[in-house]
Protein backbone atom coordinates (compact mmCIF):
# COMPACT_ATOMS: atom_id res chain seq x y z
CA UNK A 1 0.00 0.00 0.00
CA UNK A 2 0.89 3.42 -0.51
CA UNK A 3 0.40 6.89 1.32
CA UNK A 4 0.46 10.21 0.07
CA UNK A 5 0.76 13.84 1.29
CA UNK A 6 -0.23 16.86 -1.14
CA UNK A 7 1.44 20.16 -0.18
CA UNK A 8 2.02 23.37 -2.51
CA UNK A 9 -2.00 25.02 -2.13
CA UNK A 10 -2.45 28.51 -1.16
CA UNK A 11 -4.09 31.72 -2.08
CA UNK A 12 -3.32 33.49 -5.73
CA UNK A 13 -4.80 35.73 -7.79
CA UNK A 14 -6.77 35.12 -11.17
CA UNK A 15 -4.04 34.67 -13.64
CA UNK A 16 -1.44 33.09 -11.14
CA UNK A 17 0.13 29.99 -10.62
CA UNK A 18 0.76 27.89 -8.35
CA UNK A 19 2.84 24.47 -8.11
CA UNK A 20 1.42 21.50 -5.94
CA UNK A 21 3.17 18.39 -5.00
CA UNK A 22 2.60 15.33 -3.63
CA UNK A 23 5.06 12.88 -1.68
CA UNK A 24 4.25 8.82 -1.66
CA UNK A 25 5.70 6.82 0.78
CA UNK A 26 4.89 2.91 2.22
CA UNK A 27 4.98 1.08 -1.40
CA UNK A 28 6.93 1.28 -4.84
CA UNK A 29 6.20 4.98 -6.20
CA UNK A 30 6.70 3.81 -9.61
CA UNK A 31 4.41 1.03 -10.26
CA UNK A 32 1.17 3.76 -9.22
CA UNK A 33 -0.88 5.62 -11.96
CA UNK A 34 -0.90 8.78 -9.65
CA UNK A 35 -3.92 11.50 -10.16
CA UNK A 36 -4.62 14.80 -9.00
CA UNK A 37 -8.72 15.15 -7.98
CA UNK A 38 -10.02 18.35 -7.03
CA UNK A 39 -13.49 19.17 -4.71
CA UNK A 40 -15.23 22.46 -5.41
CA UNK A 41 -18.23 23.51 -2.92
CA UNK A 42 -21.65 23.10 -4.20
CA UNK A 43 -19.67 21.14 -7.47
CA UNK A 44 -19.05 17.12 -7.95
CA UNK A 45 -15.68 15.99 -7.07
CA UNK A 46 -13.61 16.44 -10.51
CA UNK A 47 -10.56 14.34 -11.90
CA UNK A 48 -7.99 16.91 -12.89
CA UNK A 49 -5.33 15.02 -13.88
CA UNK A 50 -3.43 11.54 -14.03
CA UNK A 51 -0.17 10.00 -14.81
CA UNK A 52 1.18 6.09 -15.70
CA UNK A 53 4.03 4.64 -14.40
CA UNK A 54 5.29 5.06 -18.13
CA UNK A 55 4.48 8.87 -18.23
CA UNK A 56 1.39 9.09 -19.59
CA UNK A 57 -0.71 12.10 -18.89
CA UNK A 58 -4.30 12.63 -19.09
CA UNK A 59 -6.52 15.89 -18.48
CA UNK A 60 -9.99 16.75 -17.72
CA UNK A 61 -11.39 19.35 -20.66
CA UNK A 62 -11.70 21.99 -17.87
CA UNK A 63 -7.97 22.39 -17.28
CA UNK A 64 -6.13 21.35 -21.21
CA UNK A 65 -3.69 23.88 -21.90
CA UNK A 66 -2.94 25.54 -18.36
CA UNK A 67 -2.74 22.76 -16.24
CA UNK A 68 0.65 20.14 -16.29
CA UNK A 69 0.85 16.62 -14.30
CA UNK A 70 4.67 15.36 -14.21
CA UNK A 71 6.56 12.89 -11.74
CA UNK A 72 9.55 12.18 -10.58
CA UNK A 73 10.18 8.64 -9.66
CA UNK A 74 13.39 8.99 -8.02
CA UNK A 75 11.92 11.71 -5.16
CA UNK A 76 8.29 9.31 -5.41
CA UNK A 77 6.85 12.94 -5.98
CA UNK A 78 4.09 14.08 -8.70
CA UNK A 79 3.52 17.40 -9.52
CA UNK A 80 0.60 19.41 -10.89
CA UNK A 81 1.38 22.75 -12.01
CA UNK A 82 -1.01 24.96 -12.66
CA UNK A 83 -0.90 28.25 -14.90
CA UNK A 84 -3.17 30.83 -15.83
CA UNK A 85 -5.81 30.35 -12.44
CA UNK A 86 -9.30 31.08 -12.57
CA UNK A 87 -11.70 31.14 -9.58
CA UNK A 88 -13.70 28.38 -11.29
CA UNK A 89 -10.34 26.45 -10.15
CA UNK A 90 -11.09 27.19 -6.23
CA UNK A 91 -11.34 23.92 -5.07
CA UNK A 92 -9.78 21.48 -2.24
CA UNK A 93 -7.33 19.35 -4.35
CA UNK A 94 -6.15 16.04 -3.71
CA UNK A 95 -3.57 13.77 -4.75
CA UNK A 96 -4.44 10.10 -5.46
CA UNK A 97 -1.77 6.66 -5.48
CA UNK A 98 -3.91 3.61 -7.96
CA UNK A 99 -4.13 1.68 -11.04
CA UNK A 100 -6.10 1.38 -14.42
CA UNK A 101 -9.51 -0.96 -14.58
CA UNK A 102 -10.94 -1.31 -18.68
CA UNK A 103 -8.88 1.85 -19.22
CA UNK A 104 -10.90 3.74 -16.44
CA UNK A 105 -8.71 5.25 -13.39
CA UNK A 106 -9.34 3.68 -9.99
CA UNK A 107 -7.61 5.61 -7.07
CA UNK A 108 -6.85 3.46 -4.10
CA UNK A 109 -5.00 5.66 -1.84
CA UNK A 110 -6.08 9.48 -1.48
CA UNK A 111 -4.38 12.61 0.69
CA UNK A 112 -5.53 14.47 3.15
CA UNK A 113 -6.24 17.40 0.33
CA UNK A 114 -4.86 21.12 -0.18
CA UNK A 115 -6.81 24.50 -0.60
CA UNK A 116 -6.35 26.05 -3.68
CA UNK A 117 -8.15 29.70 -3.81
CA UNK A 118 -7.92 31.57 -6.60
CA UNK A 119 -9.46 35.28 -5.98
CA UNK A 120 -8.80 39.00 -6.54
Amino acid sequence: QVQVVESGGGLVQPGGSLRLSCVASGSIFGLFVMGWYRQAPGKQRELVATITNGGRTSYADSVKGRFTISRDNAKSTVYLQMNSLKPEDTAVYYCTAGGTASGTYAPGSWGQGTQVTVSS
